[in-house]
């Protein structure tokens, strides 16, 4: 891999960019923390070639709203399984989205033919 391609990544959310060390430092958590939401199966980090975990962007804001829960006292693995159900609801609304402006579109397209 080339420095162009590395930093072409950096844009990427899915990209496993963070060590779980840098990880639980950039959520004020600790690496546990980062280890039991594993075990929950809420994120599932990238796996290094060394074995180390590796986190990306879209797994820290996933972690952090776990985080957020459990700060509020809800358990951990309800508080993953909330964060499971609202990325859920937050997919099937975008998809929904979608669909109402491929609808929109439909009629317009007809009549222009």
């Amino acid at each position: 891999m080339t420095a162009d391609d590395s930093f072409g990544r950096l844009d990427d959310d899915d990209y496993p960019a963070y060590t779980m060390g840098r990880a639980a430092d950039m959520l004020g958590t600790t690496p546990a923390f980062l280890r039991a939401i594993g075990d929950a199966r809420l994120i599932t980090p990238l796996r290094s070639e060394g074995g180390h975990r590796r986190y990306s962007r879209y797994q820290l804001r996933i972690a952090a709203r776990a985080r957020e829960l459990v700060d509020q006292g809800t358990p951990i693995e309800a508080a993953c399984r909330i964060v499971i159900l609202e990325d859920q609801l937050e997919e099937a609304q975008r998809i929904n989205a979608e669909y109402r402006r491929a609808a929109a579109a439909a009629p317009q397209a007809s009549a222009a033919a």
